[in-house]
């Protein structure tokens, strides 16, 4: 008995969880643990530092992260994971900042600040978990909530037009934007460890299940029919124009990298300029003119 108790392997990512909050809240179904689980792999596979990771996230399920995970973590008020990473890159800017949180936390109340922040290149890392809908909140309709799909506040069916995310992040100024969901953990796993090795504003959507109070009041089934869902109706396209992968309810999901460009991140610009300016204002002492 022993013996075989040996040969059980401890799961690659338990090294990363606080065992001790277990278990955690997140549904049966849901894709947050999925999203977790690429990025530890991730980590592992960028080789990065974990003492100098730092996890941010704001108010929500997805803003659970990191409380979860074992590394240096912050848990902020609802919208400013965003300007509380902004503060923590610019105080220490040896850390690996990622903001780990969802969509309502990030584009919704916190929109304001994934704009500026992407427009500056602050040198942050954004993973965004995007499951359609204020989830924990009670399931009413977000800026993410495709038109015709029904929530507590649309009972006949949402109205409003989407947030295209990848294309408001690209606008707005983004080193880095891709798009997958919690079905493609391989190439989401790749592209969190890509991101460690990018400088600047990076950006990437994960399309989650909440199957709850999304696929359930819209009839959708369970955590495993969210994934055959994922898998028919995606379609890689690398370098897509982001202005036409716009989400629809039950249409083609673009996913994919869409944007990597080099850009001079905040902190090089700040410190270009204020050399160029200490340099301008500089007079050598034996070059002045004699004042009397």
């Amino acid at each position: 008995m022993s013996e075989v108790l040996e040969q059980v392997e401890t799961n690659p990512v338990e090294p990363f969880l606080r065992s001790e909050r277990m278990p955690h809240i997140w549904c049966p179904g849901c894709g947050i643990g999925t999203t977790v689980n690429c990025f530890a792999r991730a980590l592992v596979e960028s080789g990065t530092d974990l003492k100098k990771v730092a996890v941010v996230s704001g108010i929500g399920c997805t803003g659970r992260v990191a409380g979860y995970v074992e590394l240096d973590s912050f848990h902020t008020t609802h919208g400013r994971a965003i300007p509380f990473a902004t503060g923590l890159k610019l105080a220490n800017p040896e850390l690996q900042v990622v903001v780990y949180s969802g969509d309502g936390d990030l584009t919704a109340i916190g929109g304001n600040h994934l704009i500026h922040a992407a427009r500056r290149n602050i040198d942050i890392k954004v993973i965004c978990v995007n499951n359609l809908i204020y989830a924990m909140t009670g399931g009413q309709s977000a800026p993410t909530t495709p038109q015709l799909a029904i929530s507590t506040t649309a009972p006949y069916g949402s109205y409003e037009p989407t947030f295209n995310l990848p294309s408001l992040a690209e606008a707005a100024g983004a080193s880095y934007v891709a798009r997958w969901t919690t079905f493609h953990v391989r190439q989401l796993t790749r592209s969190m460890a890509e991101v460690f090795n990018r400088k600047g504003f990076c950006f990437i959507e994960v399309l989650s299940p909440c199957p709850t109070l999304y696929q359930r009041r819209n009839k959708m089934g369970d955590g495993l029919d969210a994934m055959k869902f994922y898998k028919e109706k995606s379609k890689v396209r690398h370098g897509a124009c982001t202005s036409e992968v716009d989400l629809s309810f039950d249409g083609e999901i673009v996913v994919g990298k869409f944007v990597d460009r080099q850009r001079p991140d905040y902190l090089h610009v700040m410190k270009e300029q204020m050399r160029s300016k200490l340099h301008d204002e500089y007079v050598d002492p034996l070059e002045a003119p004699c004042q009397i």
